[in-house]
């Protein structure tokens, strides 16, 4: 079976998602970077991001909590 490979840009990178200005952007985007990418792809899909180096959804994953929390 062929890998995932996500072209994302900068909404996510290893160690957490994309600079908001706001609050409710950056409410937004862990919502979207969950839901369109965490619910819909496997954890071996590998996350190319706008720029530095790739990596996994099942790398990032269990840090989801921890960058809602840090709220960045």
């Amino acid at each position: 079976m062929p890998q995932t490979h996500l072209l994302v840009g900068d909404p996510l990178f290893p160690g957490g998602v994309g600079r908001t200005t706001s609050p409710p952007d950056f409410s937004q985007l862990m919502n979207d970077v969950e839901q369109r990418l965490f619910a819909a792809y496997p954890d071996g899909a590998v996350v190319h991001p706008g720029h530095g180096l790739p990596t996994t959804l099942g790398t990032e994953r269990p840090h989801l909590g921890e960058w809602r929390a840090r709220g960045w």
